[in-house]
């Protein structure tokens, strides 16, 4: 009888699910990352997007310091209609109702930069991070792309694609 040989990927994902490895960060996420600096234009960034078929960027400076993440959705919502908000009439005075955020859209909406529209409070992980931990994270935040860092630089870039491909063992 001749042995059946596993590719890379097969053997780790038969390890994995007896139980003998788990399977961390560093083996599922995109290494070869595309990134986009605060400076870009939103236009260069939607060719960036399409010219590499991808769904978002980590923004960072020119020493590759992590300052935020842009995606699809931030370019979306920049072109999305403005909210006029509620206002409340009480004893003759006019009190508007979700000024702040109507502030916060028209910034959006006035956006030239990706700066103006990226998500700057990012949540990432260390390269040595579970993929259940991974999973976690990205249903309970509800994000779509998860920065990994090491040693506080950006090494790599984890997608639910990235995701499903580490736990059914699929090359990446």
């Amino acid at each position: 009888m001749e042995a059946v040989k596993l590719t890379d990927y097969e053997y780790a994902w038969y390890i994995q699910r007896k139980g003998d490895i788990m399977l961390k960060a560093k083996d599922i996420m995109t290494k070869d990352v595309i990134t986009a600096e605060p400076a870009t234009t939103i236009e260069e960034l939607a060719r960036i997007f399409m010219k590499y078929k991808i769904s978002g960027a980590p923004v960072v400076d020119n020493k590759g310091n992590l300052k935020g993440i842009v995606t699809e959705n931030d370019l979306i919502s920049k072109n999305s209609r403005l909210h006029i908000p509620t206002i409340l009439r009480l004893f003759d005075a006019y009190i508007p109702l979700g000024t702040s955020k109507m502030e916060n859209e028209i910034r959006r909406m006035a956006a030239s930069t990706v700066e103006d529209i990226c998500t700057k409070d990012v949540i990432t992980v260390d390269d040595e991070a579970s993929v259940e931990y991974i999973a976690t994270i990205m249903t309970e935040k509800k994000i779509h792309l998860l920065p990994v860092e090491k040693g506080g630089k950006l090494v790599g870039i984890i997608g639910k694609k990235d995701l499903i491909k580490g736990i059914t063992g699929e090359p990446s």
